[in-house]
């Protein structure tokens, strides 16, 4: 027989019986998985963000389904898909879904060059983590934004940028997702995620530095140091709260007055999107009342002097004898 016959029958024998062991290991080992996994993946964005907790989009669709065993989806969201992206998941699964508040991402420094200046230049690595961990940077500040572009280059949607000029993170409201994919790249945690509010409006606290009020002046002319007078000012609704000498505001629990903003001595406080403040009214002056009108005075009765007086004509005559 020809070797090369031998060989290739061989060969034929080894691939099959492999394939024979391959099919038997498949079945036995086999995992099920829910044909709605894949229903789901296939409705969201694909960004694998992370903003939703889970990791990509395969692990969240999986959490989804998971889910729905309970009956509820209730804190899950994808954020860059939203509510509609969110409505189409629930009715995959046969559920409700509540509407969740979009959030968008604030970056809470306004430390320009301006009121923070740099006093030494950073010649290394940009990166704003490789900078925080060799030092506080190219200012006194060690908790402001270091404007080396971390946060800027883990969003997948352009939403955050730096501005060559001011050295400071910006956020664009109108393509942030609220993944809080800058929030988690960012070293100092200078970016924080809060919700987008009525009409895109919010009132918040532009600083992050926790240093005691002498020292966060001389760092920052805008910084917070922990005064209290917007807790003073928000106290009937306690939205504003001091902790480590930084003033914190609770969107849950704010009015939105701006009451905080008028009393920050320091500026430290924004507020976004209002209308501008129209000018306060001044006084009328006050109006002297005009002096009343003398009254018509009785007509005083005449005194007549006793000297005056005539004398009664009885009196007189007896006066004569």
């Amino acid at each position: 027989m020809n070797v090369i016959l031998i060989a290739v029958i061989v060969l034929g024998v080894v691939g099959l019986v492999s394939a024979v062991v391959l099919f038997l290991a498949s079945k036995k080992f086999a995992v099920w998985e829910d044909p709605r996994i894949k229903q789901v993946s296939e409705v969201l964005p694909q960004a694998n963000c992370g903003g939703c907790g889970y990791p990509g989009c395969s692990g969240f669709a999986s959490a989804c389904v998971k889910a729905a065993e309970g009956g509820d989806l209730s804190g899950l969201n994808c954020a860059p898909g939203g509510q509609a992206v969110m409505e189409k998941v629930a009715d995959i699964l046969g559920l409700a879904v509540s509407a969740a508040a979009p959030k968008v991402a604030v970056v809470r420094c306004q430390g320009t060059c301006d009121v923070r200046p740099h006093g030494v230049e950073f010649d290394g690595a940009h990166s704003c983590r490789i900078q925080n961990m060799t030092g506080m940077g190219e200012t006194q500040c060690q908790y402001g934004c270091l404007g080396e572009g971390d946060c800027a280059s883990a969003c997948l949607f352009g939403a955050i940028s730096v501005n060559p000029a001011t050295r400071i993170a910006e956020v664009d409201e109108s393509k942030c997702t609220g993944c809080g994919a800058c929030a988690k790249a960012c070293p100092r945690n200078v970016i924080e995620l809060i919700p987008q509010g009525p009409k895109n409006r919010k009132v918040v606290v532009l600083c992050n530095n926790q240093d005691k009020g002498a020292l966060a002046t001389k760092e920052c002319k805008v910084s917070c140091i922990g005064c209290g007078k917007c807790v003073k000012v928000c106290d009937k609704f306690e939205a504003i709260t001091l902790g480590t000498n930084l003033a914190h505001i609770d969107p849950d629990k704010c009015k939105m007055c701006r009451k905080c903003e008028e009393v920050c001595p320091r500026g430290a406080i924004k507020a976004f999107n209002f209308p501008p403040r129209k000018p306060k009214a001044e006084a009328p002056a006050a109006v002297t009342a005009a002096p009343k009108p003398a009254s018509a005075a009785a007509p005083k009765e005449t005194v007549v002097p006793a000297a005056e007086k005539p004398m009664d004509n009885t009196k007189q005559n007896e006066t004569a004898e």
